[in-house]
């Protein structure tokens, strides 16, 4: 059957009971692939990448891609060994993704179609990842959070458990835009506390801190700390009002407290 598919196969993989292939599908060598899961056509599983079972693999997906440093490049690593990608149970990878070696993805998390996530980037239980989406290098994201279509989530950010992230969100790192060598020593992304929510449009300059339960409303330029609970908006951004209660991460049904 998989002559038949014309698919390639290690014979050092690791495949579990029940897993199902498409088309042109090509698992390399000391891929472990657990039981039930799906992969879809022209599916690449690059050597050592751990898929948990009841994963869905979409169509065209890459696991396990190799990041290619530019000679610019600021922020990645150079050859630098990374361990494998994992995959925990029950993720779902969305058609044309791009998962890279060396990323963490906990169990139940969605990967909406053709987003990238990098190398160094952990990504909590339940999360789920919009279309489009991008997930620079050293990153990491809480369980049940949300980020949705085409945000761009800059290297060296930290976003805990319970954000939300709107469409076409930016996040950035660099005061210094690509110039000096002193901007190095300062790279840093933003930080959003437990329960932070970004609205649609929205740019947060590097090093923010959004607070616990705040909200930065819709095409707001974030230029400085936000404290817990308050909404901001505007360019640049200001306070507006406190978080109404019955918003508040904690009167959530989907709230679990620890």
């Amino acid at each position: 059957m998989e002559e038949e598919k014309r698919c390639f196969i290690s014979p050092q993989a690791q495949i579990g009971q029940n897993v199902s292939f498409g088309y042109n599908v090509i698992i390399e060598q000391d891929v472990v692939i657990g039981s039930n899961v799906e992969i879809g056509h022209n599916v690449i599983i690059h050597s050592g990448v751990c898929v948990g079972s009841f994963c869905k693999i979409l169509d065209n997906v890459v696991l396990g891609k190799k990041p290619a440093k530019a000679s610019l490049s600021a922020t990645t690593g150079g050859e630098r060994e990374l361990p494998p990608l994992e995959l925990g149970k029950a993720v779902t990878v969305g058609a044309g993704c791009i998962l890279y070696k060396g990323a963490v993805l906990h169990d139940q998390v969605f990967i909406g179609d053709m987003a990238s996530i990098r190398e160094d980037v952990k990504i909590g239980e339940l999360t789920i990842i919009g279309r489009g989406v991008t997930v620079e290098n050293k990153v990491s994201i809480g369980r049940k959070c949300k980020i949705e279509t085409e945000a761009y989530i800059t290297a060296m950010s930290t976003i805990e458990d319970y954000c939300f992230i709107a469409p076409e969100v930016t996040f950035t790192n660099d005061n210094f835009l690509g110039r000096t060598e002193e901007r190095k020593k300062h790279f840093g992304g933003p930080l959003l506390r437990r329960g932070a929510r970004i609205g649609a449009n929205a740019t947060l300059l590097p090093g923010i801190e959004i607070g616990e339960d705040a909200l930065v409303a819709a095409g707001a330029l974030v230029t400085r700390n936000v404290p817990p609970r308050v909404i901001v908006a505007g360019t640049p951004a200001k306070y507006f009002r406190d978080v109404p209660e019955e918003q508040l991460i904690e009167n959530q049904v989907f709230y679990e407290k620890k």
